[in-house]
């Protein structure tokens, strides 16, 4: 079994390059929504805390690229603007070369923000 990643850099130098830089992508529009937000690991993915409560994480798999925003009612609530996406109650799978618009992320950590209570 490989070891688990301890950092998010860790993480991305585990991928491919345009994995990798299709995620770093997603970090960078993060932090700057988030600046506050702590990086850690949790459930073996790169995530994001914002005071003490789970704020995103996202990860890569071998046939797509993940977006984790930790709720249900954000994907329910930005569903018409996920609907070129395949969505689950707590994930957002797109391509490397189909990202998610930067506009759409911080939209999405945004709600996260609000909905942990800013």
């Amino acid at each position: 079994m490989a070891d688990i990643p301890k950092t998010i850099d860790e993480y991305l130098a585990s991928l491919g390059d345009e994995q990798r830089a299709t995620l770093e992508r997603l970090r960078r529009i993060i932090r700057e929504v988030a600046p506050d937000a702590e990086e850690c690991i949790s459930y073996r993915l790169p995530a994001f805390r914002l005071h003490g409560k789970m704020l995103a994480a996202f990860g890569a798999r071998p046939n797509h690229l993940a977006f984790y925003p930790m709720s249900d009612r954000t994907v329910e609530t930005f569903k018409d603007e996920l609907k070129d996406y395949e969505t689950s109650k707590g994930a957002i799978r797109f391509q490397p070369d189909h990202p998610l618009p930067d506009t759409l992320v911080r939209k999405l950590v945004q709600s996260r923000i609000a909905e942990n209570g800013g």
